[in-house]
């Protein structure tokens, strides 16, 4: 992460000596004059319901957000921002708060956003036109809160970047998502089913207003994605055409310029690919600036294969003889397969270890269903079932997802879980029903309540009563590591008690005993959490190089 912010802040520096070249994409805007830019009135029902029009904005009593909108590209944009204003000046006020828990120093913050506007200086020459005038729309409802860092519109931009940023400096997301896909004899009735967890983690609060958004374009197909407020890119969705895309993160190089932002060229897929085949062809026109993994589901041909693209190439892999397939985090094809970068992802992330668990649950589960998928979304356990201490990012749920989904493509339904994570209730949808049906009244969910999944179980246990305790101490934890504080015995022993199988407890107190020089006790400490499920090989590694410290000052 350090190395991550460092390199943005010289970049910021340079940027600010070379900002000749940024003038041009500062003052862009998309051409709207071919549009009618007149602003929606909206009609506020309740406090959570809202319509406008045809387009309508409600809360569901699982505390989903369904937005439907409908028009052309100024027309989604502009209404999706008068219907969701209020949320997207909360979600914009919630990702720029972390950013100034990341970069806390004004000179920093400075530098942060000379390198946004240095990094970004090509984003609109990638992004099609149609979407930005779409985040243009959007934009016009953002606050002004945040102009210091760019204009609206360039905000708006600039945020549909930051996902791919994050990963390629690891420090604005936690990512582990997971995902997979089943057909023919691996599937329950033969047909098509996908799952899968996505982990971009801001912070809770960030992931509070989920959307799930239904878009009539007038050009190309109607599409559901679940997302959040002024995001119009597409992380996981499903067209009515039956057509699936989600996206898992693969190891990139740290970036030098923005080209097309990969939920873009998502949401491209999904609103203009009806099979297969135009999503490669789709796919194949862009340049991304990030590594990532395009998991591509069809109705049409039945089967799933994965997209994987990266800034200088791009590859399919579509496994003949096979029924399913499995995504975490690493290349599979033969294009990236030996890539070095990719090689290092596998033996020194969690990637692996997750492909793993999805084969063992797969093979355990012969034929999967929505009910099943759910359950594979949500298990918390390791290999061989062993438990990891919650919060583990080994564990498919790692108690931290934006959201899980399960799509049935033939079928036009999709399920997406309610808060928290995916352990709520997993609410049903049907595509056809939603778009060929007509909803009079806005306070009405669009969801197949009959066909939803029950939240699981392990809400209401003492286990989970304890892992939220646990987070709260976690970060206290960190804060007393970081100032040099003085811990007192029963505040350790209680966070150690409150997750009692996860290897981090351990380490942070070994940690904290080896600031205070008491060597002893640090050293079993570390020793216990090598005992445990430890995340990556780097964090092992350094646990082992404590203890070889420990060895000569205790001798």
């Amino acid at each position: 992460m350090k190395n991550g912010i460092s390199y943005l802040l010289l970049i910021g520096f340079l940027g600010t000596l070379i900002s000749c070249g940024t003038a041009k994409s500062k003052k862009h805007l998309p051409d709207i004059s071919g549009y009618n830019a007149t602003k929606p009135v909206v009609t506020k029902r309740s406090d959570s319901s809202f319509i406008s029009g045809n387009n309508s904005f409600s809360k569901n009593k699982q505390g989903l957000w369904e937005l439907y909108v409908e028009g052309d590209p100024l027309e989604i944009g502009l209404t999706t921002g008068a219907l969701s204003d209020s949320l997207l000046h909360k979600q914009q006020r919630i990702f720029f708060s972390k950013i100034t828990d990341i970069v806390p120093s004004k000179f920093q913050q400075k530098m942060l956003r000379h390198f946004l506007s240095w990094f970004n200086r090509k984003l609109y020459l990638n992004v099609p036109e149609e979407y930005q005038t779409e985040i243009y729309g959007v934009s016009q409802y953002t606050s002004h809160e945040f102009d210091n860092i760019a204009p609206q519109y360039q905000r708006g931009l600039y945020l549909h970047a930051a996902h791919d940023i994050g990963h390629a400096l690891q420090d604005l997301a936690l990512v582990g998502c997971s995902s997979f896909a089943a057909w023919n004899e691996k599937s329950e009735d033969g047909n098509l089913i996908l799952g899968r967890n996505f982990d971009f983690y801001v912070n809770d609060a960030f992931a509070e207003n989920k959307i799930i958004a239904f878009v009539k374009p007038k050009q190309g197909h109607n599409f559901m994605m679940v997302t959040w407020p002024g995001m119009i890119g597409t992380v996981s969705g499903m067209n009515q055409q039956g057509l699936t895309v989600t996206i898992n993160a693969s190891k990139s190089k740290i970036p030098l310029v923005a080209k097309t932002p990969i939920s873009i060229l998502t949401r491209e897929i999904l609103q203009h690919a009806q099979n297969i085949e135009e999503a490669i062809a789709i796919a194949k026109k862009r340049k991304v600036f990030v590594s990532e993994s395009i998991m591509v589901g069809s109705a049409q041909d039945n089967k799933a294969i994965l997209i994987e693209v990266s800034p200088k190439k791009m590859d399919v892999y579509d496994m003949p003889n096979t029924s399913q397939l499995i995504c975490s985090n690493h290349f599979q094809g033969e294009a990236f397969k030996d890539d070095k970068r990719n090689q290092e992802q596998i033996v020194n992330s969690h990637s692996e270890y997750r492909f793993e668990r999805i084969q063992e649950l797969l093979s355990e589960n012969k034929k999967l269903n929505p009910q099943i998928a759910s359950e594979i979304l949500r298990n918390k356990e390791g290999l061989n079932n062993l438990p990891l201490g919650y919060g583990n990012e080994k564990a498919l749920n790692q108690l931290m997802a934006h959201h899980g989904v399960i799509f049935k493509p033939k079928e036009k339904l999709v399920w997406v879980s309610a808060n928290p994570y995916q352990l709520g209730e997993f609410v049903c949808y049907n595509l056809d029903a939603v778009f060929n049906g007509k909803k009079t009244n806005a306070e009405i969910s669009f969801e197949q309540e009959n066909l939803n999944i029950a939240k699981d179980p392990f809400i209401k246990t003492k286990a989970f009563q304890n892992y939220k305790k646990f987070k709260i101490e976690d970060h206290q934890m960190d804060l007393y590591l970081k100032k040099e504080e003085t811990i007192s015995a029963e505040f350790i022993q209680n966070y150690q008690s409150l997750n009692p199988d996860y290897w981090v407890v351990y380490y942070k107190a070994g940690l904290y005993f080896y600031q205070k020089k008491e060597f002893q006790q640090a050293q079993v400490n570390f020793e216990k959490a090598l005992t445990k499920e430890i995340t990556t090989a780097p964090e092992k590694a350094e646990i082992e190089k404590y203890l070889k410290k420990l060895k000569r000052k205790l001798q």
